[in-house]
């Protein structure tokens, strides 16, 4: 536990912080498994949405160092080509 006035403010920060990366992560996750879902109940068109949102979100995610940029790129080349797969 810090003992000085900028260490706790400095833990505070960096636990909000954590908490906002989480939320970000966890709508990243939820985005995955609706475009998943779709995708496996073959519906193109939801796919297709799903997908676009999903990008916004990768990109905004990476943009904003929560995931990194080589992650965020592989994860859409990978669903944009089971989008392909079942186009």
């Amino acid at each position: 536990m810090p003992q000085r006035k900028a260490g706790i403010k400095d833990l505070r920060k960096s636990h909000s912080r954590k908490m906002d990366n989480l939320d970000h992560k966890t709508v990243i996750k939820k985005s995955e498994k609706s475009f998943l879902k779709a995708v496996a109940d073959k519906k193109l068109d939801v796919a297709k949405e799903t997908l676009k949102t999903l990008h916004k979100k990768l990109d905004k995610a990476a943009k904003t160092n929560i995931i990194k940029d080589n992650t965020a790129a592989r994860r859409k080349s990978r669903f944009s080509k089971l989008l392909n797969s079942i186009a």
